[in-house]
Formats: C-alpha cells, structure tokens, sequence
C-alpha cells in the first residue's frame, strides 16, 4: 500500500458531513506521506488530495520522501492549512482530538473563526493497525536485529558488569545488527531490581545468583520491535527454575491463542486467570500492539474496546510475575496474528539459561 493509499482510504472514511482532516499527530504524518522530519502537519481533502506542511530546514527533504504531495513551507503549519482549508470551501475541518492541545486548537480558531473543527477520534491510528508486506518486511528486519543482540550480550552477563554498561552494550549490538537505534530505553534489571516491571539501569553489578531481566528492541525504518528474556547468572536456584517455568507456560498459552479473531480483551483475562492459578498476580497489560510506535493499538490490556484481532497485526505478548525483594521473571515476544497461529517475530530462546 502506498502513502497515496492511505490518504485515500483515510479520506473514504471521513464522515459524510466532513469536507478534510487535519493530521498533526507526527507519526500519523509519516505515515500518511513517508516524510521523517520532526516538524510538519498535513491536510487531506476528499479524495485524498493533500497538502504537507513543514518549515524550511525539511524542504529539500519533504521534496524528496513526498515527492507526490503539495508543499507548503512555513513555521506556522497547522495554521497555514486551516486557512488555506477555509479559503478552499473546506467548513468542517476533522483534527486529532487526542493529539491536539487546546491552545493548538484557539490557534485554528483563530485562523479561520467561520470554518468548525470537528473532534476526530483515531481514523489514521486505525489504518496503521493493520500492516502491510513493506511495514512486516521492517518489523521483520527490526526484531532479527533484536534476536542478534540478544546472543551477542548473553557473553558479556558476567559478575561485576553493571546494568548500565548491559544497556550501553545493548544498543550497540542492535545497531551493529542495522538497527537505526532503540526502540525505547532498555531495561535492564538484575537480582531484586528485576522485581520492578519498568526499573531503570544502575550501576549495580550483576552477582551470582541474580535472576536478569532484559526488555528491549531495535528501531529499523522507523518500526519497532519489542522482546524480554530472564535469565540467571550461575546455576538457578529452585525457585527461580519454578517461576520462569510457570511464566514460560503462560506466555506460550497466550501466544498460542493470539489468533485472528480473538479479542485483546479476552486475551489479557486469560493471562491474568493462568498467573492468578499459579498463586500471583499480573500488574500490567499482557501486551500491544507495536509499528511506527512502540505501543500502539490494539492494547491488550483489562477493558480494552479493541475490536478482535485481525491477520497481519502485530503485537506483544508479555506475561510477567515479580516477587518484590527477590526477582521477576518476564517473557515477551512481538507476534505476528494470524488465522491459525501467532507467528514470533523475535525467535531468541525463551529458556532460563544459566550463564
């Protein structure tokens, strides 16, 4: 699908009462233009026609990654387009309701006081739930990066490195691996500290004994990917045996039923029933989606409204059980739905290795 595709089926669905839509969400810009600077907004009409804004840095750049698309260059974008929107005959103006401030909004106003904004909800978050060949071809390439890092760290868990230096090497080997950069901060968690489902890398150092947990994922093309692996460092202990095997079972049950059709909502409940029998309980959502963001629709998590899933969308399943004082175990994997089976996109070993 290309970008001009997108605007089109992004058009198609506008209400039938709406003349355009206003895109100042960036994300949702790339991924309605291909254009990757960090200033613009766009306006699509009816149609699909558009116009992208930016500011004169990106000229030369939005002139080559949207060759196919007007180009108005200001600073003041979102303004711009509202009142070129108004002088076109546009009188109901679709925005981003969930990305638009209120002062962006008096600013609109401002620009164009006869033409009505209309909230939108998330129309283009909804096309970029469903992914195409080229948007799986980059997952792809980012969660192999993430897998490659992986075995490249495993050597370097020794006594006496700290968390830190684990995270700094980290994103070191997913860029030796053609990652752009990481998809989020990594965590990186030993002993106690990985009790802590988001903890922040110290300088603790790693002792024998420690449980590690590692989360983390490589960026390529703009697209990330999203893996956890524990291990431990020396022989593990019984306990530690258990809980990783009790969270390796969840995670493969959940994995296995992360079929098209399944509702996220239902999904979550299921991890937290199999937890709930093994005697803890799950404090976070069992997973979401991933694309151009690392946390995008659908989410899986209590109450979700997602609608049930479809084939070719991504997301993340990623059981975890802390035991505060002591250590945490989490496995997660970036999955691709499909009609029979969940396909992992990251492959690394999901067993407790003793390192």
């Amino acid at each position: 699908m290309t970008t001009a595709d997108r605007r089109r089926a992004l058009a198609d669905g506008l209400p039938d009462d709406v003349d355009a839509m206003l895109v100042t969400k960036l994300v949702n810009v790339r991924y309605l233009t291909g254009f990757t600077g960090s200033h613009a907004a766009l306006l699509v009409r009816r149609g699909g026609d558009a116009t992208l804004a930016t500011d004169g840095r990106y000229d030369e750049q939005a002139r080559r990654e949207s060759p196919d698309l007007r180009l108005h260059v200001t600073r003041t974008l979102a303004g711009d387009l509202v009142s070129q929107a108004a002088t076109a005959g546009v009188r109901r103006l679709a925005i981003e309701r969930h990305h638009v401030t209120l002062a962006a909004r008096d600013a609109m106003k401002g620009a164009a006081p006869d033409l009505e904004l209309v909230a939108a909800g998330e129309p283009v978050e909804d096309l970029r739930v469903h992914k195409d060949d080229r948007e799986i071809a980059h997952l792809r390439a980012a969660c192999a990066a993430t897998d490659a890092a992986y075995e490249q760290i495993l050597p370097q868990l020794r006594p006496g490195v700290t968390e830190r230096e684990i995270a700094w090497q980290l994103l070191a080997a997913m860029r030796e691996a053609g990652a752009e950069d990481a998809a989020f901060p990594s965590i990186v968690a030993f002993g106690p500290h990985s009790a802590v489902p988001h903890h922040q890398p110290t300088d603790r150092p790693l002792a024998k004994s420690d449980l590690v947990k590692m989360d983390f994922g490589a960026k390529v093309e703009g697209y990330h990917a999203d893996m956890t692996r524990t291990v431990v460092c020396g022989p593990a202990q019984d306990w530690q045996r258990d809980l990783h095997a009790e969270v390796a079972g969840i995670q493969a049950t959940c994995r296995a039923a992360a079929v098209v059709g399944a509702l996220p909502r239902d999904l979550d409940e299921l991890a937290r029933q199999l937890v709930g029998e093994a005697g803890h309980s799950l404090v976070h959502g069992l997973g979401h989606g991933v694309g151009l963001e690392i946390h995008e629709e659908p989410f899986v998590v209590p109450g979700s409204n997602a609608a049930r899933l479809e084939d070719r969308v991504p997301v993340t399943v990623e059981p975890g059980v802390y035991l505060s004082g002591r250590g945490g175990v989490r496995i997660e994997d970036t999955v691709l739905v499909g009609p029979d089976r969940a396909e992992p996109l990251t492959t690394s070993a999901r067993d407790l290795l003793e390192i």
